[in-house]
């Protein structure tokens, strides 16, 4: 090579901006696959997969022990023991087994005396569906149980099979081609001798492309001779989708690769301002993006980590995480002195500090693994953790993402799914009023809220002048939802009013302390006169409105106040009670953040009101649109 043509002027361009160029160029149009879920493992989803089953199945038994029916226990005492016939009165049950017709909680073998001759004997009653998994406790039927551009993991694979997943749409891997070049190299140690290296970082390459999702082909080094690099180089880009060649990128007389690049296509950069790593090559030939690596071994690392990770994460619709940090707890965890406990947080960033809600911590809800960001350890002797106490978390997903995550905490709704698989969203469900405590101790960006005032009639706004004396707050404008009665197919029980709830043969299910729906059945209770105590089922509360359906459906429960679309989502039958305001409250202050920028945008979006009429029972007005509100 001519003196002239050597590659003696390396450019030093900054790495963002050589990235950036870069992908621009490329422009990057991943392709979708669909396989069997059986194969998806670390297969990053093409769109959010929802359940098509319910898990459990079928009610059943939590515990080893007996199976009764409740209120054949009641009275039972230490000084009153109750005596149980086997066959009359209960039957043996192991746990997992389904719950016999007629019977309706478990006893744990613990808390029974056996007397003999299928005779026991027990010294306090049981309560409706104690120690029984009910359907759908684990995975509702048509929830959400992955978004998309998610990257499957074992605890997620369990998830999908659970709901009845058999095949899944996942972005194709990328086809990784690795070209060692370098006269000096050989493959096997026997062959070691001065002036030969070991060839190593083709392997490092393979690693680390399986590891990030691609498929690698490493090819049999080159020797430094033009026209062989050339015909490797052709035959590498025919056969993949990305293509690395390792060494002779720098300005050496036999450092070919920029050549052959800018012969066979375009040379982008050449030179970047990373050390070690400056003689990086970002090429592209044939619409696809071709790498030149130094040789150095930390060189070659770093620029892989650099430059040809993002480009396999682009095809794969892949972003980074791991790590530990520091978070302040946003609800008191009571734990038990006897062991140490492994708690599933959610995490979000708020206000320059990192909040850690705790999620679902029954040992048989896999779903609080699948949308845990992180896990906190409380030790062995300890008995909690109080509410704003600051703890360590094993990060499941990136700072970065954490960081990019609207943080909901208020009340539920399942167009809270639809925007959590367009946008970051860490969303808790702790109902309208806990929403509101959340916002004031600084832990959500967002306070989902549909809370009725029953002196005004009004929805919302009254509880923010009430709950933020002296504040400017922002009610962003949600949905218009439809509450009603869900009842099973049919209406059996002809359940039409709140009247109707009295009635000895209608066993409710309610939502709990604080949510707005709780609110609005007691406001209308109220207007009748009716005493809550009166309804059966009154006491009994669930979290999400999926939750109440799944109950009705199970026949756990004759009816619950409830949203259209759960009822809708579940094949269950749906007595209109009537619209509500489903808003969102947000500090004003953070109405300029990028996350509540693009929340609100998402909010107009006709994307997002397209997928919520699927849901029915909604209507759009002002949605998106931003109340300023100011209480004295």
């Amino acid at each position: 090579m001519r003196k002239e043509e050597r590659n003696i002027y390396i450019s030093n361009t900054d790495v963002e901006k050589a990235k950036s160029l870069y992908m621009e160029k490329l422009n990057i149009q991943p392709n979708v696959e669909e396989i069997d879920v059986l194969g998806s493992m670390d297969r990053v989803t093409y769109e959010a997969v929802y359940a098509q089953k319910s898990s459990p199945y079928y009610n059943a038994a939590a515990m080893d022990g007996i199976v009764v029916r409740a209120e054949w226990t009641y009275g039972a005492t230490e000084v009153n023991p109750l005596i149980l016939e086997e066959g009359k009165d209960f039957q043996y049950i192991n746990t997992g087994n389904p719950i016999p017709n007629d019977y309706d909680a478990v006893i744990m073998i613990e808390d029974v005396i056996e007397l003999g001759s299928g005779k026991v004997k027990i010294i306090k009653p049981a309560y409706p569906w104690q120690h029984i998994r009910l359907i759908g406790e684990d995975i509702v039927a048509t929830e959400m149980i992955i978004p998309s551009k998610h990257k499957i993991r074992p605890i997620d694979l369990g998830a999908l099979i659970s709901g009845g997943i058999e095949k899944i749409k996942v972005y194709k891997k990328p086809l990784v081609g690795i070209i060692p070049t370098g006269t000096e190299l050989v493959e096997n140690v026997k062959e070691l001798e001065k002036g030969k290296i070991l060839e190593s970082n083709s392997r490092v390459f393979e690693g680390l492309t399986f590891k990030y999702g691609g498929i690698p082909k490493r090819y049999s080094p080159v020797s430094d001779k033009y026209n062989l690099l050339k015909e490797s180089i052709l035959e590498g880009i025919e056969e993949n989708d990305i293509l690395i060649i390792n060494a002779g990128s720098s300005a050496g007389t036999e450092d070919y690769t920029a050549k052959a690049i800018r012969e066979l296509g375009q040379v982008v950069v050449h030179g970047v301002a990373l050390k070690p790593g400056k003689p990086t090559i970002l090429g592209i030939i044939n619409n696809k993006p071709v790498i030149g690596v130094p040789g150095y071994p930390v060189s070659a690392y770093l620029t892989f980590d650099t430059f040809v990770k993002p480009l396999i994460y682009k095809y794969t619709g892949q972003k980074e995480d791991t790590d530990t940090i520091k978070a302040t707890i946003s609800k008191r965890i009571v734990s038990s002195l006897k062991h140490k406990e492994l708690i599933r947080v959610t995490l979000g960033y708020v206000q320059n500090r990192y909040i850690a809600t705790p999620l679902t911590r029954g040992a048989g809800v896999t779903m609080s693994l699948v949308k845990a960001d992180g896990i906190l350890e409380i030790p062995q002797n300890s008995e909690g953790i109080e509410a704003g106490e600051e703890v360590k978390v094993k990060l499941l997903k990136s700072k970065d993402k954490i960081k990019d995550t609207l943080v909901s905490i208020g009340s539920h709704d399942l167009i809270m799914d639809v925007i959590g698989d367009m946008m970051n969203l860490s969303s808790g469900h702790i109902g309208s009023m806990g929403g509101i405590m959340a916002m004031k101790r600084g832990e959500c960006h967002i306070a989902p809220v549909h809370l009725l005032d029953p002196e005004s009639g009004e929805y919302n706004i009254p509880y923010i002048k009430k709950y933020f004396p002296g504040k400017r707050i922002a009610l962003v404008k949600g949905v218009r939802r439809l509450q009603g009665f869900i009842v099973q197919k049919g209406n059996p029980y002809r359940v039409k009013s709140f009247k109707d709830l009295i009635r000895e043969n209608v066993a409710f299910v309610n939502r709990q302390r604080g949510s707005g729906t709780r609110m609005l059945l007691d406001y209308n209770l109220n207007k009748l006169g009716i005493n809550s105590n009166e309804i059966r089922g009154y006491e009994r509360e669930m979290t999400t409105h999926m939750a109440v359906a799944m109950a009705v459906k199970s026949g756990t429960a004759t009816t619950g106040l409830g949203i259209m679309s759960a009822a809708k989502a579940m094949d269950l039958e749906f007595i209109p009670v009537g619209y509500e305001d489903y808003d969102f409250i947000v500090p004003y202050e953070f109405l300029e953040d990028k996350k509540i920028k693009e929340f609100v945008d998402i909010l107009k979006s006709k994307e997002f009101k397209d997928k919520v009429s699927l849901l029915g029972g909604y209507e759009f007005k002002d949605t998106g649109e931003v109340k300023i509100i100011k209480s004295n």
